[in-house]
């Protein structure tokens, strides 16, 4: 009889537990995102932004939603990083690419990276959110500026769930919208991307 209710317990109460990748260039603002969405929804303080030193390797972040487990994965994006990121394609049910939208300079060097990525048969079916961050600096590109330049390779994403939205990590707008698409894509991926019970 233990057993059984011991059983019916840990089924009721597991997590499913999904890898998030969060990637993109170097000081596009990927762990202060990572902060402010442990800051969103567990409701502690992250690090402050002036203490945020860019990533060398990985830094982790854990949320749980509702009945869900979030690992998010926020790789380093200097150049001769970007070469582990593959390493994780095979584990994470989705990615978060970050372009910094004040950057216009290195804007190419962004879709290259991001068409890398996208064509690597590891990640095929694996949605992919683009976000537009540091919309709250004068100057930043506007999301539509930004889908101009990567339209030209949307057409690899496939069928795949995909989007792009504006965010600012530092304050905080929209990335609460952008972690509830994720959390409804992941729902949906469940066939192609199986969760983790725990």
């Amino acid at each position: 009889m233990y057993t059984l209710l011991s059983g019916l317990y840990q089924h009721i109460t597991r997590k499913e537990e999904y890898y998030v990748l969060i990637i993109g260039l170097d000081n596009a603002g990927k762990t202060t995102l990572l902060e402010r969405i442990k800051s969103i929804f567990l409701g502690v303080t992250g690090l402050a932004p002036e203490k945020i030193a860019p990533t060398v390797g990985l830094n982790i972040g854990r949320v749980d939603i509702k009945s869900s487990r979030i690992n998010f994965w926020d790789l380093g994006g200097q150049r001769d990083l970007q070469s582990i990121w593959e390493r994780y394609y095979t584990e994470c049910h989705a990615i978060v690419f970050v372009v910094d939208s004040t950057d216009s300079k290195r804007l190419e060097e962004c879709k290259n990276t991001f068409e890398k990525m996208i064509t690597n048969e590891e990640v095929e079916g694996v949605p992919i959110l683009m976000l537009a961050n540091k919309q709250d600096i004068d100057g930043a590109l506007r999301v539509e500026e930004i889908k101009e330049v990567f339209n030209k390779i949307a057409v690899k994403l496939g069928a795949r769930d995909s989007r792009v939205l504006p965010v600012s990590a530092l304050k905080g707008e929209g990335v609460r919208d952008a972690v509830d698409w994720l959390i409804l894509r992941l729902q949906r991926n469940k066939n192609n991307r199986p969760p983790i019970y725990r």
